[in-house]
């Protein structure tokens, strides 16, 4: 009964995790991955962000804090947390609709 609690706690909070701000990856990641500039992958486009994802979240949020090839530290984004990194990490790995 415990591991069944625990899992469902922790899918609660995954999900509670994943909420998008819009509004943050407006500012900051769509300046970029929305039209590819800088060689950005594009919001949408799920192959190009494959090998990326393999990589791991972790991965993919130290590269975020720390900034890598064109893209600054903390994507521009100084007020965005590790959680809003993932959720905006996944929004953009998402295939276009």
């Amino acid at each position: 009964m415990k591991k069944m609690i625990a899992a469902a706690l922790m899918l609660v909070a995954t999900g509670a995790m994943a909420e998008l701000d819009m509004a943050k990856y407006n500012k900051s990641c769509a300046v970029c991955h929305a039209t590819g500039a800088a060689n950005a992958p594009k919001t949408g486009d799920a192959p190009a962000w494959e090998p990326r994802m393999a990589k791991g979240m972790d991965v993919l949020v130290a590269s975020v804090n720390n900034g890598l090839n064109a893209m600054p530290p903390k994507g521009m984004c100084f007020d965005c947390s590790d959680e809003d990194y993932k959720a905006m990490i996944e929004y953009m790995a998402k295939p276009a609709e």
